[in-house]
């Protein structure tokens, strides 16, 4: 049984948009209001009838809460008292107060039935919003709708999310599918970078463009140069200006365009990678101390801070982390597996013999082992690759423990040979 999500771009009109834009903020503040009555009430009190029956009631007072659809105010008391379980259990923070800037509007649709999905044609299918009504979006994937529908495979129910590039609807899918069978796919060794974003053991790379046209990068800058002009005319304690909100509207569309292909760069590349690769190996590397500020203290301060701040924003861009969350269960849907090694070393070690000093990576580029009986030299991403793919054959790989990464020496694989 596999359960997973399928997100798709509504086209809703004027009035279909602030009908979904009311009811996003009446599940905001019905959340807001859950989180002042469990403030308020003694511990013997706090049970989900009493927050139920303290919803039936706010629903009737409160008249801009009746936009909100019954099944979806239930919805968030359901995640309400979710959020608190996951917090006694140690895998979250408790749950705040819910702010209008930064929270994204959601409604959410707990049942798949009601949503009565169709497609219309190739481009586009129509689903039921409740209180919205019968709206269309972008058909790219098939779904199992009509007599494709079953028990086994089906729509679960579907969330309504809206971002900087407008209102999408993100389907809950239940399908039955059969359990692959072991990947018989080569293993490889796979080294991420700035210049070069994949390179793999066996040779090949995975290399992308901007994710911003000239063009586009161009008017981004523009706008974040007016964004910061009318900023600096704002008086302290002044509300923001409508004009400085569009701009600011106008920078996260772009910006969510770049993430957009990214993720889609992002999806193609992992499945590639899952359709040939019977076993994937990566670093385990540490992306938030990767991109930590060298600003430094004003006892100590740092140095290269512009350029050190220009490579975290690099490395923010990549994603790095998000390549390997992709890439773990598309190896494992395909037969394949995943696993993770130390980071320390791979850039300087020689593939050929073995020998490792710091300063044989003359370049971005360019590796040069220095050891005199070697004298081996290649591209710098590709010997990372291949030394990533080495220590996962010496059995040095790395299983989570306690919250944390160990390494464990495993049964060889492999025996180690001289390359």
């Amino acid at each position: 049984m596999r359960q997973f999500g399928h997100r798709a771009r509504l086209s809703l009109s004027c009035a279909e948009v602030l009908k979904a834009d009311g009811q996003a903020h009446a599940a905001r503040t019905m959340w807001n209001l859950l989180h002042a009555w469990w403030g308020m009430m003694p511990k013997e009190k706090r049970t989900l009838a009493n927050a139920d029956a303290a919803i039936r009631q706010a629903r009737e007072d409160i008249s801009f809460l009746a936009v909100l659809p019954a099944q979806a105010a239930q919805a968030v008391l359901k995640a309400y008292f979710q959020a608190w379980k996951n917090c006694w259990d140690g895998r979250a923070d408790a749950p705040n107060f819910k702010g209008r800037i930064r929270t994204v509007p959601s409604v959410d649709v707990p049942q798949g039935r009601d949503l009565k999905v169709t497609r219309v044609h190739r481009r586009w299918g129509m689903a039921n919003l409740p209180k919205i009504g019968r709206v269309r979006f972008r058909w790219t994937k098939d779904l199992p709708v009509g007599k494709r529908a079953n028990t086994e495979n089906r729509i679960t129910g579907a969330r309504l999310i809206k971002d900087a590039l407008g209102w999408h609807i993100a389907f809950r899918i239940q399908t039955l599918e059969v359990t692959p069978e072991p990947h018989q796919g080569p293993d490889v060794g796979i080294d991420v970078g700035i210049t070069v974003p994949m390179a793999l053991s066996d040779g090949g790379t995975f290399e992308h463009d901007e994710w911003l046209t000239a063009k586009e990068q161009a008017k981004l800058l523009h706008l974040e140069r007016r964004a910061a002009q009318r900023k600096q005319h704002r008086k302290p304690g002044e509300y923001t200006s409508r004009r400085l909100h569009r701009t600011y509207d106008q920078i996260a569309g772009l910006r969510a365009k770049a993430k957009r292909r990214a993720l889609d760069w992002q999806h193609e590349t992992t499945t590639t990678i899952a359709r040939t690769y019977g076993t994937v190996v990566v670093e385990a590397l540490t992306i938030t101390n990767m991109v930590k500020s060298a600003k430094g203290t004003a006892d100590q301060p740092g140095r290269n801070v512009a350029q050190k701040s220009g490579l975290n924003r690099s490395i923010s861009g990549e994603a790095w982390g998000r390549t390997v969350a992709i890439l773990t269960y598309k190896t494992a849907r395909h037969g394949g597996t995943l696993h993770k090694v130390p980071a320390p070393g791979t850039s300087q070690r020689c593939s050929v013999c073995g020998f490792t000093t710091p300063g044989s990576r003359e370049s971005q580029a360019v590796f040069v082992c220095k050891n005199p009986d070697c004298g081996w030299s290649g591209n710098a991403d590709w010997n990372a690759a291949r030394n990533v793919l080495h220590l996962y054959r010496m059995g040095l790989a790395l299983v989570p423990a306690a919250g944390r990464a160990v390494v464990r020496r495993a049964k060889r694989v492999k025996p180690a040979t001289a390359r």
